[in-house]
């Protein structure tokens, strides 16, 4: 067999495949990845605070920031060995050819979800948690400034809620059609609806969520769901935020909501990600495709280009 080999990235704007270390574990082979831009462009740019530097680490992440790092979230693999040879499973690690990893950090596809769909499992799961954080409830106006691959996520399973009028806003007008067919209205950010009950910032500029604490109605919530690395953030706290007694709150994938800690793991709400990957919709989500040899070329250059959504590595 193949030795194992890995995506690294060396420097801003380079990356390199390398050789990899297997791990110990069950024996996987990588079918697809995915590069979840917002937080790999950052890792990309060393633009990862000294701060965080161990709380941004990724699950089997190798080396350290700022550089050389092997990064990355989006795995789908097949197990090559034992009695579940052959099952389609989802992983929580970086751009590899082959890997090893323990039975619990593994998750089995839903029989009907298209492997090179399952890549989005945890924008999906980001997604849920950022619901779940802002607390929207049927009926209500929500607006979702940024409409990434996050952001139109959450959009989504805001539009599944009875009632809810969902707008998806984004300076890209081509993101209209996206929006319409996951059942949201769009607009740009100069024209957002005003008195909503919940704004979701998620598009990582600090004018969004500027923009977000003027469309807010009395007592709304206004969730940030962008991390923005080491650029400061400077917020109008002096206007509506105060006066309409606004609700700020962060919402960040690697800690449950409070409310439901009693009740959810991070295994059960990944596994409830993948089912939601299920509607065919969701596909249009991914907007373009490398083949894994072709990423010291590439990698750099999707996550840069304003039009990627999510970008799908096939490993031939």
């Amino acid at each position: 067999m193949s030795e194992p080999r890995a995506l690294w990235i060396v420097a801003p704007g380079r990356a390199e495949i390398r050789p990899a270390s297997l791990g110990e574990g069950l024996a996987l082979r990588m079918l697809w990845s995915g590069i979840s831009r917002g937080t790999e462009r950052l890792v990309s740019r060393g633009a990862i605070p000294p701060s965080e530097f161990e709380r941004m680490r990724a699950p089997n992440q190798e080396g350290a920031f700022p550089f050389p790092v092997k990064y990355g979230y989006a795995a789908v693999a097949r197990i090559e060995e034992g009695a579940e040879a052959g099952q389609m499973v989802f992983a929580l690690f970086p751009h590899q050819t082959r890997f090893r990893l323990p039975p619990d950090q593994v998750f089995p596809l839903p029989a009907a979800l298209p492997p090179q769909r399952a890549i989005m499992a945890a924008n999906m799961e980001t997604a849920l948690n950022i619901l779940w954080d802002s607390g929207a409830g049927a009926g209500d106006r929500v607006s979702v400034i940024g409409a990434g691959v996050v952001g139109a996520l959450v959009g989504y399973l805001c539009a599944r809620l009875p009632g809810c009028e969902v707008t998806l806003a984004d300076i890209d007008a081509s993101r209209a059609v996206l929006a319409q067919k996951l059942g949201c209205a769009f607009v740009d950010s100069a024209n957002l609806p005003p008195a909503q009950d919940v704004v979701i910032n998620t598009s990582a500029a600090a004018s969004a969520l500027a923009r977000a604490f003027d469309i807010a109605g009395p007592g709304a919530t206004v969730v940030e769901a962008s991390w923005h690395g080491a650029t400061p953030v400077e917020l109008p706290l002096g206007g509506a935020f105060h006066s309409q007694r606004l609700r700020l709150i962060s919402s960040q994938v690697g800690t449950l909501p409070s409310a439901r800690l009693p009740r959810w793991t991070h295994r059960r709400r990944l596994q409830k990600a993948l089912e939601l990957l299920l509607d065919d919709r969701v596909e249009m989500l991914i907007s373009g495709e490398s083949a894994f040899d072709s990423l010291p070329q590439d990698y750099h250059r999707v996550i840069e280009a304003p039009g990627t959504l999510c970008h799908r590595i096939r490993y031939d």
